[in-house]
């Protein structure tokens, strides 16, 4: 089956559209304009001093915000034949930030040793106040096979989001949600608080109330309880510390509190959800450390560079704390530019814990967020340590820019949207708890080789959009069509 798809690809290189978009934004929403480079980038190179720097088309956030990201300051020597890559990079770094839909870095020359920077920028829609309508499962494909698309399963309510605060690129976020869950959420994100742009902190807190409930696993499945009475409760608050020590790499600690309640009911359905005395409640504290290097072109949709990300949780830091868990992950993503708009991509992910007789409501398990072996989506397999492989080779179909012309708000005027073909293969392999071992469930998917083959397409567009039609087979003889929105990895 990969072979033929290979074989597909090999096929579409043989078309070349008129215009090579491989530089457009449908990697991050940002369309870049043909660069006029006139700094003497001849063969024998120059030292030029870099005079002023001027920055245009930033209404609302800072300078400072944008001179950051950048390499070059005011008076700073760099060689002639350098410039280009420099600002290149620089480039990136500044789409990466999230704040701009265009950006374009020009020079001026102002004579054979000196030169001007123009900076050019295009900035996004910072308010979203948007309405919630999404599903309380972990993908569509969970919701669609295991729950019978059940739209009494959905969430509502307003998640209001303020990026760019200020100007300064903090990042305000408030959720009130309803329906099958009840949550209300207040996390307000401070990049810098520093003048020289390096340390930064995040405050969170938060309420959720649940009267549906997944009580237990079976088959791999979560179980779930509806009644009419408050199944669980959780309370937290965290604050987190961030230190940026250069372009690329961040250090982070944060800190949370959380206080869990849960009803009887819950208690005699599953007495393992929470072990111990109380059987009921829940209150720890946990610290992590995690530290990020990300040299990926584009955070929305890479196709160059690598991300290196490890971290390391210790929960129960008190001496009454209710859990005692420790908790080490690695993730590795490497991207890779073929040439004639084939990518190959690679994602690797570790996860460790300990000790692996834990209560149910802390379970490790492959299958949340974006870590699942492609095909599985439907299943949740838990265990205190997995290992998690993905690989993807893809091609760029389509790419083009509209301009909305009609479109009253000019954030939203111009959309890109990218197609890529794909074909991909992953790797899983997820240790049982012990609990589940004794008990004999939870046994068909753990302590076993997982792997998932298939093909799809993903179309790519504004505001970090990313939706992929995936059909996967599984080496438990499974196959299926499977839709998820954001990026594989």
């Amino acid at each position: 089956m990969l072979g033929i798809i290979i074989g597909f690809f090999s096929l579409l290189s043989t078309h070349t559209p008129a215009e090579d978009h491989h530089s457009i934004a449908l990697r991050d929403t940002v369309t870049l304009k043909h660069r006029a480079v006139k700094t003497q980038a001849d063969s024998s190179g120059r030292f030029l001093e870099v005079n002023r720097i001027f920055i245009i088309g930033n209404r609302i956030t800072r300078d400072q915000i944008i001179l950051r990201e950048l390499s070059l300051k005011k008076g700073d020597i760099v060689y002639s034949t350098d410039l280009v890559s420099i600002l290149d990079l620089d480039k990136k770094k500044l789409i990466n930030t999230r704040l701009f839909n265009k950006v374009d870095i020009r020079t001026l020359v102002l004579d054979s040793m000196k030169v001007d920077l123009l900076v050019d920028l295009d900035e996004r829609w910072y308010t979203f106040p948007a309405p919630i309508f999404e599903l309380a499962d972990r993908n569509f494909n969970e919701w669609w096979q295991n729950y019978g698309h059940d739209f009494r399963r959905v969430n509502y309510g307003l998640r209001l989001y303020q990026y760019n605060m200020r100007g300064r690129n903090e990042t305000m976020r408030f959720t009130a949600q309803f329906g099958f869950q009840r949550k209300f959420e207040l996390l307000y994100r401070f990049p810098y608080i520093d003048k020289r742009q390096k340390h930064g902190l995040a405050i969170e807190l938060g309420f959720l109330e649940a009267k549906n409930l997944a009580v237990r696993t079976q088959d791999h499945k979560y179980e779930f309880l509806k009644t009419d009475e408050t199944l669980r409760v959780d309370r937290l608050a965290g604050l987190t510390y961030t230190y940026r020590k250069s372009f690329y790499k961040t250090h982070s600690v944060k800190v949370e509190y959380r206080n869990i309640n849960i009803a009887d009911t819950v208690k005699r359905l599953n007495p393992d959800y929470i072990k111990g005395e109380t059987n009921t409640r829940q209150e720890y504290t946990w610290i992590q450390y995690q530290f990020n290097a990300d040299h990926r072109d584009f955070f929305a949709y890479p196709l160059k560079g690598y991300q290196f990300l490890v971290g390391l949780t210790k929960t129960g830091i008190g001496a009454g704390d209710d859990v005692n868990k420790v908790e080490a992950n690695l993730l590795y993503s490497k991207y890779f530019d073929l040439s004639k708009k084939y990518y190959l991509a690679n994602n690797s992910v570790l996860f460790w814990s300990t000790p692996d007789d834990l209560s149910y409501a802390n379970y490790g398990a492959l299958g949340l967020r974006k870590q699942f072996v492609r095909g599985y989506e439907v299943y949740v397999i838990e265990g205190p340590y997995y290992f998690l492989n993905k690989t993807t080779f893809k091609k760029l179909i389509f790419s083009n820019t509209y301009h909305w012309g009609d479109m009253p708000i000019e954030q939203f005027r111009h959309v890109p949207i990218a197609i890529y073909l794909k074909t991909y293969a992953d790797l899983g392999y997820v240790k049982n708890y012990p609990d589940y071992e004794n008990a004999g469930r939870n046994t068909s998917m753990t302590d076993q080789l997982l792997a998932g083959a298939g093909a799809g397409l993903d179309i790519v567009s504004s505001y970090d959009l990313v939706l992929r039609f995936e059909y996967s087979f599984t080496s438990n003889g499974t196959q299926g069509f499977f839709f998820n929105v954001k990026k594989e990895f």
